[in-house]
Protein backbone atom coordinates (compact mmCIF):
# COMPACT_ATOMS: atom_id res chain seq x y z
CA UNK A 1 0.00 0.00 0.00
CA UNK A 2 0.85 3.54 -0.33
CA UNK A 3 0.70 6.68 1.98
CA UNK A 4 0.22 10.15 0.47
CA UNK A 5 -0.62 13.48 0.75
CA UNK A 6 -2.34 15.87 -2.43
CA UNK A 7 0.80 18.33 -1.83
CA UNK A 8 3.92 15.68 -0.86
CA UNK A 9 4.36 13.69 -4.20
CA UNK A 10 7.94 12.58 -2.51
CA UNK A 11 6.13 9.84 -1.24
CA UNK A 12 4.28 8.59 -4.01
CA UNK A 13 6.04 7.20 -7.13
CA UNK A 14 3.92 9.09 -9.78
CA UNK A 15 5.94 8.00 -12.83
CA UNK A 16 3.96 4.72 -13.34
CA UNK A 17 5.14 1.71 -15.61
CA UNK A 18 3.07 1.85 -18.86
CA UNK A 19 3.36 -2.41 -18.43
CA UNK A 20 2.40 -2.37 -14.73
CA UNK A 21 0.17 -5.35 -13.83
CA UNK A 22 -3.55 -4.96 -13.30
CA UNK A 23 -4.10 -2.97 -10.13
CA UNK A 24 -7.54 -1.59 -8.81
CA UNK A 25 -5.61 1.38 -8.35
CA UNK A 26 -5.50 3.33 -11.88
CA UNK A 27 -2.96 6.39 -12.71
CA UNK A 28 -4.25 8.98 -14.52
CA UNK A 29 -1.72 11.87 -16.24
CA UNK A 30 -1.49 15.14 -17.99
CA UNK A 31 -4.84 16.44 -16.47
CA UNK A 32 -5.96 20.12 -17.34
CA UNK A 33 -4.79 22.64 -14.42
CA UNK A 34 -8.37 23.78 -13.40
CA UNK A 35 -9.78 19.44 -12.92
CA UNK A 36 -11.68 18.79 -10.00
CA UNK A 37 -12.24 16.04 -8.02
CA UNK A 38 -15.78 15.14 -9.43
CA UNK A 39 -14.28 15.26 -12.53
CA UNK A 40 -11.58 12.58 -11.70
CA UNK A 41 -14.29 10.27 -9.85
CA UNK A 42 -16.18 10.31 -13.29
CA UNK A 43 -13.69 8.73 -15.11
CA UNK A 44 -14.19 5.75 -13.08
CA UNK A 45 -17.79 5.78 -11.88
CA UNK A 46 -19.32 4.51 -15.13
CA UNK A 47 -17.06 0.95 -14.38
CA UNK A 48 -17.95 0.16 -10.61
CA UNK A 49 -17.86 1.86 -7.08
CA UNK A 50 -15.00 4.31 -7.01
CA UNK A 51 -13.26 3.65 -3.20
CA UNK A 52 -10.62 6.22 -3.07
CA UNK A 53 -9.17 9.11 -4.81
CA UNK A 54 -5.99 11.21 -4.75
CA UNK A 55 -4.87 14.33 -6.41
CA UNK A 56 -1.93 15.88 -7.22
CA UNK A 57 -2.46 18.81 -8.94
CA UNK A 58 0.74 19.91 -8.70
CA UNK A 59 1.67 17.29 -11.61
CA UNK A 60 -1.71 17.40 -13.22
CA UNK A 61 -2.12 13.83 -11.72
CA UNK A 62 -4.37 11.29 -9.85
CA UNK A 63 -4.78 8.38 -8.34
CA UNK A 64 -8.23 6.43 -8.31
CA UNK A 65 -9.17 2.78 -6.65
CA UNK A 66 -11.56 1.06 -7.95
CA UNK A 67 -13.66 -1.88 -5.85
CA UNK A 68 -12.33 -4.34 -7.77
CA UNK A 69 -9.65 -5.28 -9.63
CA UNK A 70 -12.26 -6.31 -12.81
CA UNK A 71 -13.32 -3.30 -12.82
CA UNK A 72 -9.93 -1.37 -13.14
CA UNK A 73 -9.14 -3.80 -16.27
CA UNK A 74 -12.59 -2.80 -17.35
CA UNK A 75 -11.62 0.90 -17.53
CA UNK A 76 -8.47 0.67 -18.88
CA UNK A 77 -9.21 -1.58 -21.76
CA UNK A 78 -12.07 0.82 -22.73
CA UNK A 79 -9.90 4.13 -22.67
CA UNK A 80 -7.29 2.13 -24.49
CA UNK A 81 -9.58 1.84 -27.31
CA UNK A 82 -11.23 5.20 -26.50
CA UNK A 83 -9.06 8.21 -25.88
CA UNK A 84 -10.35 9.89 -22.32
CA UNK A 85 -11.03 13.60 -22.32
CA UNK A 86 -11.16 15.56 -19.38
CA UNK A 87 -12.51 19.31 -20.04
CA UNK A 88 -12.03 18.30 -23.74
CA UNK A 89 -8.00 17.97 -22.85
CA UNK A 90 -7.11 14.27 -23.59
CA UNK A 91 -5.58 12.28 -20.70
CA UNK A 92 -4.06 8.99 -20.48
CA UNK A 93 -4.68 6.41 -18.48
CA UNK A 94 -2.92 2.95 -16.78
CA UNK A 95 -2.62 0.71 -14.46
CA UNK A 96 -0.62 1.89 -11.18
CA UNK A 97 1.94 0.08 -9.18
CA UNK A 98 0.15 0.20 -6.30
CA UNK A 99 -2.28 -1.65 -5.26
CA UNK A 100 -4.54 0.20 -2.94
CA UNK A 101 -4.56 3.94 -1.77
CA UNK A 102 -4.18 5.08 1.64
CA UNK A 103 -4.95 8.64 2.10
CA UNK A 104 -3.84 11.27 4.89
CA UNK A 105 -7.87 12.09 5.07
CA UNK A 106 -6.94 15.77 6.76
CA UNK A 107 -4.73 16.73 3.61
CA UNK A 108 -7.16 15.02 1.20
CA UNK A 109 -10.12 15.54 2.77
CA UNK A 110 -11.67 18.06 -0.25
CA UNK A 111 -11.53 14.73 -2.58
CA UNK A 112 -12.70 12.20 0.36
CA UNK A 113 -15.98 14.63 0.73
CA UNK A 114 -16.45 14.29 -3.02
CA UNK A 115 -16.12 10.56 -2.79
CA UNK A 116 -18.75 10.61 -0.03
CA UNK A 117 -21.07 12.19 -1.80
CA UNK A 118 -20.37 9.64 -4.58
CA UNK A 119 -20.87 6.89 -2.54
CA UNK A 120 -24.40 7.78 -0.78
CA UNK A 121 -25.77 8.23 -4.92
CA UNK A 122 -24.13 5.04 -5.96
CA UNK A 123 -26.23 3.39 -2.57
CA UNK A 124 -29.15 4.70 -3.22
CA UNK A 125 -29.34 7.50 -0.83
CA UNK A 126 -28.63 11.41 -1.54
CA UNK A 127 -25.32 13.35 -0.78
CA UNK A 128 -25.16 15.57 2.90
CA UNK A 129 -25.76 19.49 2.06
CA UNK A 130 -22.36 20.24 2.84
CA UNK A 131 -20.74 18.13 -0.46
CA UNK A 132 -24.22 18.76 -2.75
CA UNK A 133 -22.31 21.27 -4.87
CA UNK A 134 -20.10 18.05 -5.93
CA UNK A 135 -22.53 15.68 -6.54
CA UNK A 136 -22.20 13.09 -9.22
CA UNK A 137 -24.19 10.96 -11.06
CA UNK A 138 -24.98 7.55 -10.69
CA UNK A 139 -23.40 5.11 -13.64
CA UNK A 140 -25.37 6.42 -16.87
CA UNK A 141 -28.46 4.59 -17.36
CA UNK A 142 -28.60 6.05 -21.34
CA UNK A 143 -26.96 7.10 -23.86
CA UNK A 144 -29.76 9.54 -24.79
CA UNK A 145 -29.26 13.07 -22.87
CA UNK A 146 -31.92 15.40 -22.59
CA UNK A 147 -30.66 19.00 -23.28
CA UNK A 148 -32.54 22.06 -22.16
CA UNK A 149 -31.52 25.61 -22.93
CA UNK A 150 -32.35 28.52 -20.79
CA UNK A 151 -31.70 32.37 -21.63
CA UNK A 152 -31.85 31.52 -24.96
CA UNK A 153 -30.78 34.73 -26.74
CA UNK A 154 -28.89 33.49 -29.69
CA UNK A 155 -30.18 30.34 -31.43
CA UNK A 156 -28.93 27.35 -31.22
CA UNK A 157 -28.76 24.96 -34.42
CA UNK A 158 -28.24 20.77 -34.83
CA UNK A 159 -24.58 21.90 -35.92
CA UNK A 160 -23.70 23.71 -32.71
CA UNK A 161 -24.88 21.09 -30.50
CA UNK A 162 -23.40 18.21 -32.70
CA UNK A 163 -20.17 20.35 -32.58
CA UNK A 164 -20.03 20.87 -28.88
CA UNK A 165 -21.10 17.51 -27.70
CA UNK A 166 -19.04 15.17 -30.12
CA UNK A 167 -16.00 16.07 -28.55
CA UNK A 168 -17.20 13.34 -26.12
CA UNK A 169 -18.20 10.22 -28.24
CA UNK A 170 -19.91 9.77 -31.88
CA UNK A 171 -23.46 11.99 -31.82
CA UNK A 172 -25.84 9.42 -33.32
CA UNK A 173 -28.86 11.36 -33.43
CA UNK A 174 -30.67 14.59 -32.46
CA UNK A 175 -34.00 15.61 -31.96
CA UNK A 176 -34.77 19.42 -31.03
CA UNK A 177 -38.01 20.60 -30.01
CA UNK A 178 -40.01 23.43 -27.66
CA UNK A 179 -41.96 22.52 -24.66
CA UNK A 180 -43.53 24.69 -22.29
CA UNK A 181 -41.98 27.40 -23.91
CA UNK A 182 -38.35 26.16 -23.76
CA UNK A 183 -35.71 25.17 -26.85
CA UNK A 184 -35.23 21.48 -25.87
CA UNK A 185 -33.03 18.48 -27.42
CA UNK A 186 -32.19 14.72 -27.70
CA UNK A 187 -29.01 13.50 -27.81
CA UNK A 188 -27.54 10.26 -28.23
CA UNK A 189 -24.45 8.89 -28.22
CA UNK A 190 -23.00 5.58 -28.85
CA UNK A 191 -22.36 4.83 -25.72
CA UNK A 192 -23.77 5.82 -22.14
CA UNK A 193 -20.37 5.90 -20.93
CA UNK A 194 -19.62 9.62 -23.41
CA UNK A 195 -23.25 10.69 -21.94
CA UNK A 196 -22.07 10.75 -18.72
CA UNK A 197 -18.72 12.35 -19.63
CA UNK A 198 -20.81 15.00 -21.57
CA UNK A 199 -22.97 15.58 -18.72
CA UNK A 200 -20.91 15.80 -15.95
CA UNK A 201 -18.66 18.69 -18.07
CA UNK A 202 -21.44 20.68 -20.07
CA UNK A 203 -24.51 20.92 -17.20
CA UNK A 204 -24.65 24.25 -16.20
CA UNK A 205 -22.17 25.86 -19.24
CA UNK A 206 -22.79 28.34 -21.29
CA UNK A 207 -22.83 28.47 -24.86
CA UNK A 208 -22.52 31.85 -25.73
CA UNK A 209 -21.46 34.35 -22.94
CA UNK A 210 -24.16 35.16 -19.74
CA UNK A 211 -26.97 33.24 -21.99
CA UNK A 212 -27.76 30.23 -23.84
CA UNK A 213 -27.10 28.32 -20.48
CA UNK A 214 -27.29 24.03 -21.32
CA UNK A 215 -29.05 22.24 -18.43
CA UNK A 216 -28.95 18.86 -18.90
CA UNK A 217 -30.53 15.27 -17.66
CA UNK A 218 -30.64 11.63 -18.58
CA UNK A 219 -33.92 10.91 -20.54
CA UNK A 220 -35.24 7.94 -19.97
CA UNK A 221 -35.23 7.02 -23.43
CA UNK A 222 -32.36 4.57 -24.51
CA UNK A 223 -32.87 5.30 -28.04
CA UNK A 224 -34.16 7.36 -30.83
CA UNK A 225 -36.44 6.96 -33.61
CA UNK A 226 -35.48 10.06 -36.16
CA UNK A 227 -37.69 10.34 -39.02
CA UNK A 228 -36.34 12.91 -40.90
CA UNK A 229 -32.87 14.75 -41.46
CA UNK A 230 -33.64 18.70 -41.54
CA UNK A 231 -32.94 21.33 -39.18
CA UNK A 232 -35.09 19.61 -36.98
CA UNK A 233 -33.73 16.07 -36.53
CA UNK A 234 -30.84 14.51 -37.49
CA UNK A 235 -29.54 10.55 -37.68
CA UNK A 236 -25.78 10.95 -38.54
CA UNK A 237 -26.03 7.03 -39.45
CA UNK A 238 -28.74 7.37 -41.53
CA UNK A 239 -27.71 10.13 -44.05
CA UNK A 240 -30.37 8.68 -46.26
CA UNK A 241 -33.54 10.30 -44.43
CA UNK A 242 -35.55 12.89 -46.73
CA UNK A 243 -36.18 15.90 -45.02
CA UNK A 244 -39.62 15.71 -44.57
CA UNK A 245 -42.44 17.51 -45.17
CA UNK A 246 -42.66 19.95 -41.80
CA UNK A 247 -44.55 16.86 -39.64
CA UNK A 248 -43.06 16.19 -35.92
CA UNK A 249 -40.10 14.77 -36.61
CA UNK A 250 -40.46 12.74 -33.65
CA UNK A 251 -42.11 9.02 -34.41
CA UNK A 252 -45.44 8.68 -32.19
CA UNK A 253 -44.33 5.56 -30.70
CA UNK A 254 -42.24 8.50 -28.20
CA UNK A 255 -44.66 11.11 -27.90
CA UNK A 256 -45.67 9.04 -23.88
CA UNK A 257 -42.16 8.40 -23.47
CA UNK A 258 -41.06 12.21 -24.63
CA UNK A 259 -43.90 13.62 -21.90
CA UNK A 260 -42.86 11.49 -18.95
CA UNK A 261 -39.30 12.76 -19.29
CA UNK A 262 -38.06 14.80 -16.52
CA UNK A 263 -38.37 18.68 -17.26
CA UNK A 264 -36.26 19.52 -13.95
CA UNK A 265 -32.54 19.26 -14.36
CA UNK A 266 -30.19 18.74 -11.73
CA UNK A 267 -28.54 22.35 -12.70
CA UNK A 268 -25.10 23.80 -12.96
CA UNK A 269 -22.89 22.02 -10.53
CA UNK A 270 -19.62 21.41 -12.68
CA UNK A 271 -17.54 24.53 -12.63
CA UNK A 272 -16.37 26.29 -15.99
CA UNK A 273 -12.64 25.98 -16.31
CA UNK A 274 -10.34 29.12 -15.90
CA UNK A 275 -9.67 28.67 -19.91
CA UNK A 276 -13.52 28.57 -20.39
CA UNK A 277 -14.46 31.22 -18.00
CA UNK A 278 -11.62 33.68 -19.56
CA UNK A 279 -13.68 32.38 -23.13
CA UNK A 280 -16.55 33.29 -21.77
CA UNK A 281 -15.72 36.67 -20.08
CA UNK A 282 -14.24 37.61 -23.99
CA UNK A 283 -17.54 36.75 -25.19
CA UNK A 284 -16.34 33.66 -26.61
CA UNK A 285 -18.09 30.16 -26.83
CA UNK A 286 -17.01 28.50 -23.66
CA UNK A 287 -17.16 25.21 -25.36
CA UNK A 288 -15.36 22.07 -26.59
CA UNK A 289 -15.08 22.26 -30.67
CA UNK A 290 -15.87 26.12 -31.14
CA UNK A 291 -12.09 27.97 -30.46
CA UNK A 292 -8.94 27.74 -32.54
CA UNK A 293 -9.59 27.63 -36.84
CA UNK A 294 -12.71 27.46 -38.70
CA UNK A 295 -13.49 31.07 -38.61
CA UNK A 296 -14.12 31.22 -42.04
CA UNK A 297 -17.36 32.28 -43.80
CA UNK A 298 -18.60 31.70 -47.31
CA UNK A 299 -21.27 34.37 -47.40
CA UNK A 300 -23.99 35.65 -50.27
CA UNK A 301 -25.26 39.20 -49.97
CA UNK A 302 -22.81 40.20 -47.00
CA UNK A 303 -21.80 43.32 -46.18
CA UNK A 304 -19.21 43.77 -43.26
CA UNK A 305 -21.40 44.73 -41.06
CA UNK A 306 -20.88 41.02 -40.02
CA UNK A 307 -18.23 43.12 -37.91
CA UNK A 308 -20.92 43.48 -35.05
CA UNK A 309 -20.08 40.01 -34.15
CA UNK A 310 -16.66 39.86 -34.42
CA UNK A 311 -13.30 41.24 -36.00
CA UNK A 312 -13.30 40.56 -39.38
CA UNK A 313 -9.49 39.90 -40.64
CA UNK A 314 -10.10 39.24 -44.50
CA UNK A 315 -12.51 39.63 -47.02
CA UNK A 316 -11.81 37.80 -50.47
CA UNK A 317 -15.03 38.12 -53.16
CA UNK A 318 -15.28 35.33 -55.46
CA UNK A 319 -14.05 36.08 -58.83
CA UNK A 320 -16.42 34.14 -60.71
CA UNK A 321 -19.41 35.27 -58.21
CA UNK A 322 -19.25 38.55 -57.21
CA UNK A 323 -21.97 38.87 -55.01
CA UNK A 324 -20.69 36.03 -52.62
CA UNK A 325 -17.30 35.81 -50.54
CA UNK A 326 -15.36 34.25 -48.05
CA UNK A 327 -15.07 36.36 -44.94
CA UNK A 328 -12.10 34.80 -42.01
CA UNK A 329 -12.86 36.09 -38.89
CA UNK A 330 -10.56 36.38 -35.64
CA UNK A 331 -11.74 32.79 -34.75
CA UNK A 332 -14.09 30.45 -34.88
CA UNK A 333 -16.33 31.19 -32.10
CA UNK A 334 -17.03 34.89 -34.13
CA UNK A 335 -17.51 32.82 -37.04
CA UNK A 336 -20.30 30.52 -35.46
CA UNK A 337 -21.48 33.51 -33.93
CA UNK A 338 -21.89 35.96 -37.32
CA UNK A 339 -23.55 32.77 -38.78
CA UNK A 340 -26.23 31.93 -36.31
CA UNK A 341 -28.03 35.59 -36.34
CA UNK A 342 -26.88 37.02 -39.94
CA UNK A 343 -27.81 33.43 -41.98
CA UNK A 344 -31.37 34.18 -43.16
CA UNK A 345 -31.65 38.18 -43.03
CA UNK A 346 -32.75 40.53 -45.19
CA UNK A 347 -30.36 42.87 -47.07
CA UNK A 348 -30.43 44.79 -50.09
CA UNK A 349 -33.94 43.34 -50.93
CA UNK A 350 -31.92 39.95 -50.75
CA UNK A 351 -31.68 37.05 -48.28
CA UNK A 352 -28.26 36.52 -46.62
CA UNK A 353 -26.92 32.66 -46.47
CA UNK A 354 -24.25 32.43 -44.33
CA UNK A 355 -22.53 28.59 -44.12
CA UNK A 356 -18.79 28.14 -42.78
CA UNK A 357 -16.28 27.64 -45.13
CA UNK A 358 -14.35 24.66 -45.27
CA UNK A 359 -11.01 26.89 -46.02
CA UNK A 360 -9.26 27.78 -42.77
CA UNK A 361 -8.09 31.26 -43.59
CA UNK A 362 -8.50 33.82 -46.57
CA UNK A 363 -5.44 33.92 -48.45
CA UNK A 364 -3.79 36.73 -49.73
CA UNK A 365 -3.00 37.12 -53.31
CA UNK A 366 0.75 36.17 -53.94
CA UNK A 367 3.16 39.06 -54.41
CA UNK A 368 3.34 41.20 -57.70
CA UNK A 369 0.01 39.79 -58.31
CA UNK A 370 -2.86 41.67 -59.15
CA UNK A 371 -6.22 40.15 -58.12
CA UNK A 372 -8.25 43.78 -58.91
CA UNK A 373 -9.09 44.52 -55.38
CA UNK A 374 -10.97 41.22 -54.95
CA UNK A 375 -9.22 40.35 -51.36
CA UNK A 376 -8.76 43.03 -48.87
CA UNK A 377 -6.70 42.43 -45.08
CA UNK A 378 -8.33 44.58 -42.40
CA UNK A 379 -6.29 42.68 -39.65
CA UNK A 380 -4.79 45.90 -38.16
CA UNK A 381 -8.15 47.74 -38.89
CA UNK A 382 -8.57 50.48 -36.57
CA UNK A 383 -12.61 49.41 -36.51
CA UNK A 384 -12.44 46.01 -34.70
CA UNK A 385 -14.77 45.97 -31.49
CA UNK A 386 -13.59 42.86 -29.80
CA UNK A 387 -9.63 43.12 -29.64
CA UNK A 388 -9.31 43.69 -26.09
CA UNK A 389 -10.41 41.25 -23.48
CA UNK A 390 -12.98 41.64 -21.03
CA UNK A 391 -14.32 44.39 -23.43
CA UNK A 392 -18.11 45.54 -22.74
CA UNK A 393 -18.66 44.77 -26.12
CA UNK A 394 -18.65 41.11 -25.42
CA UNK A 395 -21.78 41.78 -23.77
CA UNK A 396 -23.94 43.61 -26.09
CA UNK A 397 -23.99 41.32 -29.05
CA UNK A 398 -27.78 40.89 -29.80
CA UNK A 399 -29.09 39.45 -32.90
CA UNK A 400 -30.42 42.22 -35.96
CA UNK A 401 -33.44 43.83 -35.28
CA UNK A 402 -35.25 47.29 -35.58
CA UNK A 403 -33.98 48.83 -32.75
CA UNK A 404 -30.31 50.05 -32.54
CA UNK A 405 -27.96 51.24 -29.38
CA UNK A 406 -26.11 54.37 -30.01
CA UNK A 407 -23.25 55.31 -28.00
CA UNK A 408 -20.33 57.97 -27.82
CA UNK A 409 -22.46 60.33 -29.07
CA UNK A 410 -21.49 64.10 -28.69
CA UNK A 411 -22.99 65.84 -25.85
CA UNK A 412 -24.31 68.75 -28.05
CA UNK A 413 -26.00 66.05 -30.69
CA UNK A 414 -29.74 66.56 -30.46
CA UNK A 415 -32.49 63.89 -30.76
CA UNK A 416 -33.69 65.83 -34.10
CA UNK A 417 -29.92 65.42 -35.33
CA UNK A 418 -30.05 61.90 -35.03
CA UNK A 419 -33.11 61.12 -36.64
CA UNK A 420 -32.00 63.25 -39.69
CA UNK A 421 -29.01 61.52 -39.95
CA UNK A 422 -30.37 57.81 -39.79
CA UNK A 423 -33.65 58.90 -42.37
CA UNK A 424 -30.97 59.95 -44.99
CA UNK A 425 -29.47 56.24 -44.59
CA UNK A 426 -32.98 55.41 -46.64
CA UNK A 427 -35.31 54.66 -43.68
CA UNK A 428 -37.93 55.53 -41.39
CA UNK A 429 -37.02 56.57 -37.37
CA UNK A 430 -39.66 55.16 -36.19
CA UNK A 431 -39.06 55.73 -32.23
CA UNK A 432 -35.81 57.57 -30.16
CA UNK A 433 -35.02 57.60 -26.50
CA UNK A 434 -31.93 59.26 -25.24
CA UNK A 435 -30.51 57.45 -22.07
CA UNK A 436 -30.22 60.14 -19.01
CA UNK A 437 -26.71 60.94 -19.90
CA UNK A 438 -27.34 61.63 -23.14
CA UNK A 439 -23.88 59.86 -24.65
CA UNK A 440 -26.05 56.62 -25.71
CA UNK A 441 -29.35 56.17 -26.86
CA UNK A 442 -32.04 54.27 -29.00
CA UNK A 443 -33.01 54.38 -31.91
CA UNK A 444 -36.10 51.90 -33.94
CA UNK A 445 -36.15 51.70 -37.57
CA UNK A 446 -39.18 50.98 -38.89
CA UNK A 447 -37.88 47.23 -39.81
CA UNK A 448 -35.23 45.32 -39.12
CA UNK A 449 -33.92 45.54 -43.35
CA UNK A 450 -33.25 49.52 -42.78
CA UNK A 451 -31.74 49.03 -38.98
CA UNK A 452 -29.07 46.74 -40.75
CA UNK A 453 -28.78 49.61 -43.32
CA UNK A 454 -28.45 52.45 -41.43
CA UNK A 455 -25.88 50.24 -38.89
CA UNK A 456 -23.48 50.02 -42.40
CA UNK A 457 -24.13 53.37 -43.28
CA UNK A 458 -23.30 54.77 -39.84
CA UNK A 459 -21.07 53.12 -37.48
CA UNK A 460 -18.00 54.89 -36.66
CA UNK A 461 -19.55 57.74 -38.11
CA UNK A 462 -17.66 61.10 -37.79
CA UNK A 463 -19.05 63.36 -35.73
CA UNK A 464 -16.61 65.93 -34.92
CA UNK A 465 -14.29 66.68 -32.16
CA UNK A 466 -12.86 63.19 -32.23
CA UNK A 467 -16.19 61.49 -31.41
CA UNK A 468 -17.06 58.41 -33.55
CA UNK A 469 -20.50 56.86 -33.41
CA UNK A 470 -21.09 53.48 -32.27
CA UNK A 471 -23.72 51.22 -33.57
CA UNK A 472 -25.21 47.95 -32.41
CA UNK A 473 -28.41 46.33 -32.43
CA UNK A 474 -30.16 46.16 -29.48
CA UNK A 475 -32.67 43.56 -27.04
CA UNK A 476 -34.32 46.72 -26.22
CA UNK A 477 -37.28 48.05 -27.52
CA UNK A 478 -38.75 51.79 -27.34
Amino acid sequence: SVTANGSDSKKLRVEDSMDSPPSRVIHIRKLPNEVSETEVIALGLPFGKVTNILMLKGKNQAFLELGTEEAAVTMVNYYTAVTPQVRNVPVFIQYSNHKELKTDSALNQRAQAVLQAVSAVQEGGSPSSDTAGDSILSPAPSPVLRIIIDNMFYPVTLDVLQQIFSKFGTVMKIITFTKNNQFQALLQFSDPVNAQQAKLSLDGQNIYNSCCTLRIDFSKLVNLNVKYNNDKSRDYTRPELPAGDGQPPVDPSMAAALSKDSTSLLGAISPLSAAAAAAAAAGRVALSGHSGGGGVLLASNLNDEVSVYGDVQRVKILYNKKDSALIQMADGNQAQLAMSHLNGQKMYGKIIRVTLSKHQTVQLPREGLDDQGLTKDFTNSPLHRFKKPGSKNFQNIFPPSATLHLSNVRDDVTEEDLRLLFSNSGGTVKAFKFFQDRKMALLQMSTVEEAIQALIDLHNYDMGRGHRLRVSFSKSTI
